[in-house]
């Protein structure tokens, strides 16, 4: 078997010889019926290049991950990579460049004659990296990278280096990584995106020097993660992405403890649903970041009634105390109970809902002005700084559609759908449905009139100077439409009215034609964007 597979071994990892990116692992070693010579069984990454799923001829050899991810390679074709030392010199040589490396040195003049260029010239390159001792950042990513070499060797020749990029190479046991920080003493950032590292860890020395760590796509597993709180005592940051995670195994009953370092924790693109499973971290006493973009997840909640048992040690500890950014991005989120349970995290400043249904107002989702409003602690929605004027516009705006769309008169039911509405005429000195006000007095907001500006913007429509027009706040968006066409004599041409809001980067789009400006929330000082139907 060993002869067959020429010094290669099951499970190890490869890439094809000449291309460090095609990388897979090996699965069989071995005869392949009708074929002369040893062959190679690999399983590719992401099915790169593959031609069966690990049988061939009715014979399977092995199981591969696809349909078409695996393949027989001779040995010849297959290479098992590179020492870390060897690629960081291969990276950041000084002599022999390529011709590719040496044209990023030089310009052409008009005649095609090459002109060195001062700043970056090959004599300051050699000067710059001729010691690497004074390298501090470096990436040796897809260079096929399979084991850290010896250590005194890595450690003499980068040893005040704090960052290292090992995305796309081919290590996959702990123990190599774990040599390569106790190499790297003053190492602070390691990336291993795209490294398909073992979801098993046997002995583990403790490393305090390393504060953020990326394992995006290696195929992990949170109980692989939670093995790892004890080598990696010192986190500040954990990245996650694409692991399909959807279970943070825990002890039953208890939480995810010992991450009390972790400030950022990202679990973007996988495969959470249940906001229970964040739950889980809850008591993770510095965190303040969790990002959850591009999740399946449909609901949030405070934990309100948190177990006596739960907080580790001090029953005292409010969930989530620290958190301050959370990122909910591309989930499946449609009810206005998880907007409005954002309001009870203790330290929430920055939300993001976007490309959620409820954050969608094509599928009838809630605008961004209704967001703001809903959202009382928030100072960054969806990317966007929430200005204080913003914040009393959308505050002043959501009051008025609440008034104008009242689903019921009973203080009790309207605090239910509306929990801040209340609060907010309080803030904002309405009552019932008077606004006050220091010039006109009075107003009742359904009834009274509204200042308008309309702006032409169609190709078709020629120039024409914005206008300002009182309307009453019953105006429907048909009947404005008809306004614009006699405005701005548009007669021939089907109008399509956009809202203009301060911290949206796209104007709304006002379809219900029978919805009028107060049910919209629209009030004086609005803009409305007059366009026409492609």
């Amino acid at each position: 078997m060993a002869a067959a597979g020429a010094g290669f071994r099951l499970g190890q990892r490869v890439h094809a010889a000449g291309d460090p990116r095609r990388a897979g692992t090996v699965r069989y070693l071995g005869p392949v019926d009708g074929h002369a010579g040893g062959w190679v069984g690999v399983d590719w990454d992401g099915g790169a290049g593959g031609r069966h799923d690990g049988s061939l001829a009715g014979r399977r050899y092995f199981a591969a991950a696809g349909e078409r991810s695996a393949s027989f390679a001779r040995p010849a074709a297959l290479s098992p990579g590179i020492a870390l030392p060897d690629a960081i010199r291969l990276r950041y040589r000084v002599d022999d460049f390529t011709k590719e490396e040496q044209d990023e040195m030089y310009v052409f003049s008009t005649s095609q004659k090459r002109v060195s260029v001062e700043l970056v010239g090959t004599n300051k390159v050699r000067e710059k990296l001729k010691n690497f001792d004074e390298l501090l950042c470096a990436s040796v990513s897809f260079m096929g990278v399979s084991s850290t070499g010896s250590p005194e060797e890595l450690q003499g020749l980068v040893p005040n280096l704090r960052q290292l990029d090992l995305t796309g190479n081919l290590f996959s046991k702990w123990k190599d990584i774990f040599s390569l920080c106790q190499a790297l003493p003053s190492l602070e950032v390691l990336d291993l995106t795209n490294n398909r590292m073992e979801n098993d860890i046997a002995e583990s020395p403790v490393l305090k020097n390393i504060r953020v760590l990326v394992l995006n796509n290696c195929g992990v597993t949170w109980e692989l993660v939670g093995k790892l709180k004890v080598p990696f005592a010192c986190l500040k940051e954990l990245h996650l992405i694409w692991n399909n995670m959807n279970i943070i195994t825990t002890p039953v009953g208890k939480f995810v403890q010992r991450f009390n370092t972790v400030r950022l924790l990202n679990l973007e693109d996988n495969h959470i649903v249940s906001w229970d499973e964040m739950v889980k971290f809850s008591y993770l006493r510095s965190l303040e970041q969790l990002h959850l973009n591009k999740n399946k997840i449909k609901h949030v909640r405070y934990p309100s009634n948190p177990p006596s048992s739960g907080p580790p040690g001090d029953v005292s500890v409010l969930p989530f105390e620290k958190l301050q950014v959370l990122l909910l991005g591309s989930n499946e989120i449609e009810d206005f109970l998880s907007v409005d349970s954002l309001n009870l995290f203790p330290s929430l400043m920055d939300v993001r809902i976007s490309d959620n249904p409820i954050a969608d107002p094509a599928k009838g989702g809630a605008p961004r002005f209704v967001l703001v409003a809903r959202l009382g602690n928030v100072k960054i929605l969806n990317g966007s700084e929430v200005s204080a004027r913003e914040r009393r516009e959308a505050e002043i705006r959501y009051i008025r559609l609440v008034m104008g769309k009242a689903e019921s008169d009973d203080p009790e039911v309207i605090k239910q759908l509306h929990p801040r509405f209340a609060e907010l005429k309080a803030l904002h000195g309405i009552e019932d449905e008077k606004p006050t006000s220091r010039t006109l007095g009075p107003q009742k907001m359904s009834s009274g009139l509204i200042s308008i500006t309309f702006k032409c913007v169609g190709p078709s429509m020629g120039e024409k100077q914005p206008l300002t027009k009182k309307l009453p706040s019953t105006t429907t968006v048909g009947k404005l439409k008809s306004l614009c066409e006699s405005f701005f004599k548009l007669k021939e041409i089907k109008l399509r009215l956009f809202l203009e809001e301060e911290g949206c980067p796209l104007p709304q789009l006002l379809e219900e034609e029978t919805a009028s400006l107060v049910e919209l929330g629209i009030g004086a000082g609005a803009t409305i964007i007059v366009d026409e139907e492609n």
